[in-house]
C-alpha cells in the first residue's frame, strides 16, 4: 500500500465559516479520515476490483490490525517487565487482563470485517 490508487477520502462539506482550517495532522482530523475509510497508512484500500463497501471493510481491518499490533507490543512489554523487572514496575493483573481483552476484541472485529458478506 505504498502508492494510493484513489484520492484520499474527503470530509463531509459543512457550511463555510471564517474560522481557520483545522490542521490535517491533528488527532481529530486523523480520526475523521479513519472514519471515512482510510487504511492504516491513511489511504483507502488500493485494490480497485472490490466494491466500495468491501474497500471500507478492508480498510477497517487494516486499521484494527495496526491497533492489535500495538496492543500486543504493550502486552509483551508488560509481560517482560513482570518476568524481569522490579515488582513495583509491573502494571498489575487487571491491566494485563484488559490488554488481553482488548486484543481479543480487535481480533473479533478483524475477523468480522474480513469475512465477505453473504
Amino acid at each position: 500500500m505504498t502508492t494510493p490508487h484513489s484520492p484520499p477520502p474527503r470530509t463531509i462539506q459543512e457550511a463555510r465559516s471564517n474560522a481557520p482550517a483545522p490542521d490535517p495532522n491533528s488527532l481529530i482530523a486523523i480520526l475523521h479520515a479513519i472514519g471515512a475509510g482510510a487504511a492504516a497508512d491513511g489511504q483507502p484500500w488500493p485494490e480497485r476490483h472490490h466494491l466500495r463497501s468491501r474497500q471500507m471493510a478492508l480498510s477497517d481491518a487494516d486499521c484494527a490490525l495496526t491497533g492489535q499490533r500495538i496492543v500486543q507490543e504493550i502486552l509483551l512489554a508488560a509481560e517482560r517487565t513482570r518476568q524481569n523487572g522490579e515488582p513495583e514496575q509491573y502494571v498489575g493483573d487487571r491491566v494485563m487482563e484488559g490488554l488481553v481483552m482488548a486484543d481479543l476484541a480487535l481480533t473479533a472485529f478483524i475477523h468480522e470485517r474480513m469475512r465477505p458478506k453473504d
